[in-house]
């Protein structure tokens, strides 16, 4: 049978922040799925984000740059793997 293929990307991304509201955007993004922090300093967040699709991290990032306090949310790298599954 033929294998069936997905893919999962990942993603970095820098979030520049108003610096007097680092800590509530923050709690705003630890709360999302499949998203980490990583390093924050100076009004910059440094975040990994996961997902089935380019677009669903597109979709989160934009999300993150609409929150109220942040400046700029970036996309600095993405990894597709492409995952193999037998059909059953």
């Amino acid at each position: 049978m033929p294998e069936a293929s997905r893919y999962h990307h990942i993603s970095s991304a820098v979030v520049m922040v108003v610096p007097s509201r680092v800590a509530e955007i923050v709690q705003a993004i630890t709360r999302l799925e499949d998203t980490e922090i990583c390093a924050q300093e100076n009004g910059r967040i440094v975040i990994v984000m996961e997902a089935a699709s380019v677009g669903e991290l597109g979709g989160r990032l934009t999300a993150i740059g609409n929150l109220d306090g942040v400046i700029a949310a970036n996309m600095v790298f993405e990894h597709i793997e492409e995952l193999r599954e037998a059909e059953p």
